[in-house]
């Protein structure tokens, strides 16, 4: 790996996103909405005080699952994957620039919806902000991760959506927001112990209930991180010049 080379193809990619309106606005602008829409529904409740730290976790990490795989699926189909790697620049090279890429945008966009929740829709935190708004970045970095990962097999757009049932839909079921997960069946409880946005829900959650130690916190932070590092590796194992 170079780090050279990784930042250049960081900044062709951050340059083509700055020249797409629409991408931006997906990025930066959806989630905040969505959250705003769930803050609206629950107006006159606590309920969004329950649930608002699950979102700030739920509906960055689906945006940024969903951009990363068809933007990174479509420099393959292009063929412009395939030119590069015949450049002196390696399969890491090429997605690590793309998870800084798109890390640089989970940043802007967590600060966008954590500053909304907070402080547009009235989110109540006891703990950190700060705290809150790096383990939302965790996730959303974590939504960048998978997205990575799938488009390494996926062969078309239609094949990433495909994905979601397998790497996203399960997490959402099993990550305590429907229902606590020490109250799901005991094998169904196992297997979301296990799961990355369930570690990021929990530890967002303690943030703004303040009901647990910053060690505690960060401990759930290191294996989000530790789900990134490996998909991004396995995502740069499987990776194709081109999809046929």
């Amino acid at each position: 790996m170079n780090l050279a080379r990784t930042f250049a193809t960081t900044g062709r990619v951050l340059s083509q996103i700055r020249h797409d309106p629409r991408t931006i606005g997906l990025l930066l602008v959806v989630p905040s909405l969505l959250i705003g829409l769930v803050a609206w529904i629950f107006t006159d409740t606590d309920v969004f005080d329950q649930i608002g730290p699950a979102m700030i976790a739920l509906f960055p990490f689906i945006v940024m699952f969903l951009v990363t795989s068809i933007a990174t699926l479509r420099e393959r189909r292009s063929g412009t994957l395939e030119r590069l790697l015949s450049m002196p620049m390696g399969r890491g090279d090429f997605l690590l620039g793309y998870a800084l890429a798109f890390g640089l945008l989970a940043v802007a966009q967590t600060a966008i919806a954590v500053s909304f929740a907070v402080w547009v829709c009235g989110l109540d935190i006891t703990g950190s902000i700060w705290l809150l708004f790096a383990v939302a970045v965790a996730d959303a970095v974590l939504g960048t991760a998978l997205g990575l990962l799938a488009s390494a097999f996926a062969r078309t757009e239609f094949q990433v959506v495909q994905f979601m049932p397998l790497l996203v839909l399960p997490q959402i079921l099993l990550c305590g927001i429907f229902i606590p997960r020490d109250q799901l069946p005991p094998v169904l409880e196992t297997i979301s112990e296990w799961l990355p946005l369930s570690f990021a829900i929990d530890a967002l959650q303690a943030v703004a209930a303040d009901s647990e130690s910053a060690e505690w916190i960060l401990s759930k932070v290191l294996v989000i991180v530790a789900w990134i590092v490996g998909s991004i590796v396995l995502g740069s194992i499987t990776l194709r010049r081109r999809t046929p």
